[in-house]
């Protein structure tokens, strides 16, 4: 939409109607050069930003992707010593039982020949 300059009417009595149409003629083709100048040049700032964020977002995406294979390695760690801890306890409750049970065993055995 281009905006038509206009001129006082001193100009158009001192230079005339042909020199002063020239002259807003040249005004307003300068003023639609810079016009699509800049509409070219934010179109380019545009794609450039465009570009920045994406390859942001696809860095970010990269990140967190990463951290996460880290949260599932640490987790699985955390799993396995959790299985060697519970087979641990299970050894030593057998233990236990067993550092029990023979005293025992051998109390009765001794009660059972005492009085029988």
């Amino acid at each position: 939409m281009p905006v038509t300059a206009k001129l006082s009417q001193k100009f158009y009595e001192r230079l005339g109607e042909d020199i002063a149409n020239e002259l807003v003629d040249w005004f307003n083709a300068v003023d639609a050069t810079y016009r699509d100048d800049l509409r070219e040049i934010n179109q380019l700032n545009l794609e450039r930003l465009e570009a920045s964020v994406d390859r942001r977002f696809a860095e970010f995406r990269t990140e967190v992707g990463q951290r996460f294979a880290e949260l599932r390695d640490r987790v699985g760690s955390v799993e396995q010593k959790v299985a060697d801890t519970r087979a641990d306890l299970v050894k030593w409750m057998f233990g236990f039982w067993i550092a029990t049970l023979v005293p025992l065993a051998g109390l009765m055995i001794g009660l059972v020949t005492a009085l029988g």
